[in-house]
């Protein structure tokens, strides 16, 4: 095992430069952040280091709550300066994020304080952004027509952070954010969805299902070249890969499944199970848990609040056996797979199995 002392050692010698050194420090800081004690095959997870980071996290919140207040006492009593008030609070608050950012996530490289800040950042500038280009008297009547363009520069002030501090979870936001723009322009061009189910029912009213479907396959496809980029998942690609197969695995299954809960076929289960079978070959062979565990979950959690009855309990409890099993044989599971594979799929590019 490489110490600190043997990169020191080489840097003194000339055999390495002090930058390839520091990458090479933060490269095994990272892998053993994420690696460390895991099962091989397993799919690194990582949401803080520590309770240091948690502490920091809560100490971020209680700021933001406390400025939020300081300038919601600040703004009773303003109407004609309103909007200027919220958009010169929100720079204010851009540059002091942006300030802790560069502070705990390029220096400290926190991770929970990373999202923390992530959140906090698109919060405040959807806010901001919100507050200049949208019209409140329209949106009083309901009309969404203003709102397109913030959630756009929202998004784009999102990759803006992307591009500086590389944090992963701000992958799943993006992806968040070209949701809600695609949809906010299909609402304008055919009407607002009539409940939230039209926007997974592909026999609703209007392209909503279809534009999730769309968004949903795109997002898994950067998500893949990122898996691909990073088969054997040692840097960061591998953790945007995961947030966005969070946010593309809702996206893709439930808008089948829940069409086929919606139907009145005797078939539709079946199909349904067929269906999901089918996504767990595919969860299986990019050796992604997490696609598959956001997309089952969000059906189950559905599938109670939305439909009811027998048949629903028993998809469910099926369902449930089902995450056990492949659970407890993921790693055979898919080392069979791949076996008569090999010839197929471009095996270097996906995780080697154990």
């Amino acid at each position: 095992m490489i110490t600190r002392d043997d990169l020191r050692a080489a840097v003194g010698s000339g055999l390495i430069g002090e930058s390839q050194a520091a990458s090479l420090a933060a490269l095994a800081d990272s892998r053993r952040g994420a690696r460390e004690n895991l099962a091989p095959g397993d799919e690194p997870f990582e949401l803080f280091k520590g309770f240091t980071e948690i502490f920091i996290v809560i100490g971020l919140l209680i700021l933001a709550a406390g400025w939020v207040a300081v300038n919601g006492v600040a703004m009773v009593g303003e109407i004609t300066n309103y909007r200027l008030k919220i958009v010169s609070t929100s720079l204010f608050s851009a540059f002091a994020i942006w300030i802790l950012a560069e502070y705990f996530i390029r220096r400290r490289r926190m991770i929970a304080p990373a999202i923390a800040l992530s959140l906090l950042w698109v919060a405040n500038a959807g806010s901001g952004i919100t507050a200049y280009f949208a019209q409140p008297f329209m949106l009083a009547q309901e009309d969404l027509s203003s709102l397109p363009l913030p959630l756009a520069l929202t998004t784009l002030a999102i990759a803006l952070f992307w591009l500086r501090f590389r944090v992963p979870f701000s992958m799943a936001l993006i992806a968040l954010g070209l949701f809600s723009l695609s949809i906010m322009m299909g609402a304008n061009q055919t009407g607002t969805p009539s409940s939230f189910g039209d926007l997974f029912l592909l026999s609703a009213d209007g392209p909503f299902a279809f534009i999730t479907l769309a968004v949903g396959i795109a997002v898994f496809t950067v998500a893949m070249a990122f898996d691909m980029s990073d088969p054997h998942r040692v840097t960061r690609r591998s953790a945007q890969g995961f947030w966005l197969h969070v946010v593309a695995a809702p996206a893709l299954v439930n808008t089948i499944a829940l069409s086929l809960l919606s139907s009145e076929s005797d078939m539709a289960y079946s199909v349904l199970l067929a269906v999901l079978c089918l996504f767990a070959i595919v969860a299986i062979l990019i050796d992604r848990r997490s696609f598959l565990i956001a997309a089952i979950g969000y059906i189950v959690t559905l599938a109670w609040t939305v439909f009811d009855g027998e048949s629903t309990a028993i998809v469910v409890l099926i369902l449930g056996i089902f995450l056990v099993m492949l659970g407890a044989f993921w790693a055979s599971i898919r080392a069979a797979l791949l076996r008569p594979l090999s010839g197929i799929l471009p095996l270097h590019l996906l995780p080697p199995s154990h």
